[in-house]
């Protein structure tokens, strides 16, 4: 395991992101988000990611040379066209609109449509919260998650995030889940790794529980809580692909896959301004205090202090050089 600063890991992604076709201002925020994962030990959505991005980059399947367009078809509805190109640039155009329309209105939404993934959600909605608003964020993904009791995939694991600023530029909760019971990441790098997953994370494609990740991934991921978290499943296709306009789940290919059609998934914020609650600051406080009375307990997300530098697999970071095209980081 090597040891590799942020700095570095963002030089360096950013690096092979241009070498594979993308435009400064895209691979810088590209970099910036897998830094972040990193950072956090969310190495499903860090450098796990980026040989797709490269690949798929020279593919045409995500476009790096677009610019984002920005609308706002009613004063507190801001929608951005990613026009097929990456999440991030796409968000990084929008969020100033959005967070001045909530300052105007209370409350905004920003909608991105055919985005390519955003990969780690709850890294917008963070920066939403650190402006000092609440966000809320759903997207959707490749179909991996058939109703309960049935066999055919309906959604993807359409993860739901939320961040709550704390008033002084942090955050006092976060939290960023799918709505099945493990991220698909989970599967796949158990997979790659030879290792069984636990019962319960999945079904085989006849609907029958298993423990192996090849037969997990020709079936179907299971939803939380069963009909409940289905339920929140369609909540956050329904505002992904509706609200976005991206795609349906249904119909997107495998996220990873090299080439094929762009992934044209949806991304859809709600921003808050806590300021119009003249008590909002008191009331989180003391639900904190509450939550961290016991020893080891705490909000979610409450205190995540980022590492750096990280340990990267040697494997990993070679790969990282390579495509970046050099010998050093």
């Amino acid at each position: 395991m090597a040891k590799i600063s942020l700095e570095q890991i963002h030089k360096t992604v950013q690096s092979a992101l241009l070498a594979h076709g993308a435009e400064p201002f895209a691979a810088a925020e590209v970099a910036r988000a897998v830094a972040a994962a990193e950072s956090v030990g969310n190495k499903i959505c860090g450098l796990y990611y980026v040989e797709s991005y490269c690949l798929q980059l020279k593919s045409g399947r995500v476009k790096g040379d677009v610019i984002p367009t920005v609308s706002t078809p009613r004063s507190a509805a801001v929608r951005v066209d990613a026009h097929f190109g990456f999440a991030q640039p796409a968000f990084a155009y929008g969020l100033p609109v959005a967070l001045d329309a909530a300052r105007q209105a209370g409350i905004a939404s920003l909608a991105v449509g055919h985005a390519h993934t955003c990969t780690s959600l709850g890294y917008f909605t963070e920066q939403i919260a650190r402006a000092g608003f609440i966000g809320i964020g759903f997207t959707n993904a490749s179909p991996i998650v058939a109703a309960p009791g049935g066999k055919t995939r309906v959604i993807g694991t359409n993860p739901m995030a939320f961040s709550v600023p704390d008033g002084a530029g942090g955050i006092a909760m976060q939290f960023d889940q799918s709505t099945t019971t493990v991220a698909l990441g989970k599967i796949t790098m158990a997979k790659t790794a030879g290792e069984s997953i636990p019962e319960g994370w999945a079904v085989d494609s006849e609907g029958n529980p298993t423990t192996d990740p090849t037969a997990a991934l020709a079936g179907s991921l299971v939803s939380m809580g069963g009909y409940k978290g289905w339920g929140l499943g369609l909540m956050v296709e329904i505002l992904a692909a509706g609200m976005a306009g991206g795609t349906l789940s249904r119909d997107v290919k495998p996220l990873k896959a090299p080439e094929g059609e762009p992934h044209d998934l949806g991304q859809y914020y709600i921003v808050i301004d806590p300021s119009t609650s003249s008590d909002f600051g008191a009331k989180i406080a003391a639900l904190s205090a509450s939550a961290s009375e016991d020893d080891g307990a705490r909000m979610p997300g409450q205190h995540k202090a980022p590492m750096d530098p990280v340990e990267v697999a040697d494997t990993v970071w070679a790969q990282m050089l390579e495509f970046a095209g050099t010998d050093a980081g």
